[in-house]
């Protein structure tokens, strides 16, 4: 592992095939170039999935949001459910951490790859806004991390949601930029 002279990670979470698809091609097309400048300044790209063991015994019924999902999501195949998408997929040295929930934190090992690291920034793009972006800022603010989300390697799907969150809410926790406008320091 080279030194991370930047103290700087990229988190790549939930650019999973199967979520990505409900989605327009330009979020693949944005996230594809912070991850191509990330790796010329040597930062780290780390990858995060959503995934559960078979039967999704991970997820209880007191849990709106995933319990929802679980009768769907159990016959389903995890190992092709994680799948990050062909065109963002990840270098053989690059790291990809599964996570239980919607923070990248949760149920995952990504704070102890981070420390690993010397990440003291994240920089944040993924699917959805509302969902792991927002509870990984969160949480990741709450760790004192210094926060970068690049809101055109973010989406939602409901726009004006993804429009709130990115212009109002984000920004009194971490800068909101553009891939154009992310610049290495």
């Amino acid at each position: 592992m080279e030194q991370n002279k930047t103290n700087t990670a990229l988190l790549v979470m939930d650019m999973q095939a199967g979520i990505v698809a409900m989605l327009s091609a330009d979020i693949l097309k944005t996230t594809a170039k912070a991850i191509a400048k990330a790796r010329e300044q040597k930062i780290p790209v780390i990858y995060v999935v959503v995934g559960f063991r078979k039967g999704m015994p991970e997820v209880g019924s007191n849990n709106k949001s995933f319990a929802a999902s679980k009768e769907r999501l159990s016959s389903v195949n995890m190992d092709e459910f994680m799948q990050i998408h062909n065109d963002l997929k990840p270098q053989a040295d690059e790291v990809v951490v599964t996570k239980r929930r919607f923070s990248a934190f949760t149920g995952s090992d990504l704070e102890v790859i981070l420390r690993a690291y010397g990440a003291q920034h994240l920089v944040l793009a993924g699917v959805s806004t509302s969902g792991v972006v927002l509870s990984t800022l969160r949480e990741a603010a709450d760790k004192d991390y210094r926060l970068t989300v690049l809101s055109d390697c973010c989406a939602d799907g409901d726009e004006e949601v993804h429009r709130v969150l990115t212009t109002k809410v984000f920004p009194r926790q971490a800068d909101v930029l553009t891939v154009e406008e992310w610049h290495v320091a």
